[in-house]
């Protein structure tokens, strides 16, 4: 303890492991869309990629590329549901970089293929919430405009 201020302590004790690897999950989290690897993650968490691996499952009860991998998935369906992307753009969207993988992943994680999976929603189209304002202003017939003639314009008429 120091002199000048008793009531603090000047030791700080280390964290836990669980924090480490906490970093690290988060981590996949936050960037599941960056070309991340267990080396990344393992790197977040001070620790090196195999004991990463261990300590990770031990606490999360998956390994951590099973865990980006389900993010991914994750993510990816959430776009299949809600947006009219292709399957190769949310492939990308998601960190992945092979179609043919991603399909294979979703097909065992969902059942389904993506696009099966897609057909089974709404379109996103249907989705889209549209102000019924706009509707209004754009779903309107506009008389058609005249092209405007240069002996029309009112410019200069003041005697300016």
């Amino acid at each position: 303890m120091g002199a000048a201020y008793p009531d603090r302590v000047t030791t700080t004790a280390p964290l836990p492991p669980v924090r480490h690897l906490l970093r690290a999950r988060d981590l996949a989290d936050v960037r599941y869309a960056d070309d991340l690897t267990v080396d990344d993650l393992a790197a977040a968490a001070c620790l090196s990629r195999a004991h990463f691996s261990r300590e990770f499952r031990k606490a999360f009860g998956e390994s951590p590329y099973s865990y980006l991998l389900t993010r991914r998935l994750e993510r990816a369906a959430t776009l299949l549901r809600g947006t009219d992307y292709s399957v190769a753009d949310i492939c990308m969207q998601v960190g992945l970089t092979s179609v043919g993988s991603f399909t294979t992943s979703f097909t065992r994680r969902y059942g389904v293929s993506p696009t099966e999976y897609r057909a089974s929603f709404p379109s996103a189209a249907d989705l889209a919430m549209i102000p019924l304002c706009v509707l209004k202003a754009y779903g309107r017939p506009m008389p058609p405009v005249a092209p405007r003639r240069a002996e029309d314009s009112t410019i200069g008429e003041d005697g300016s």
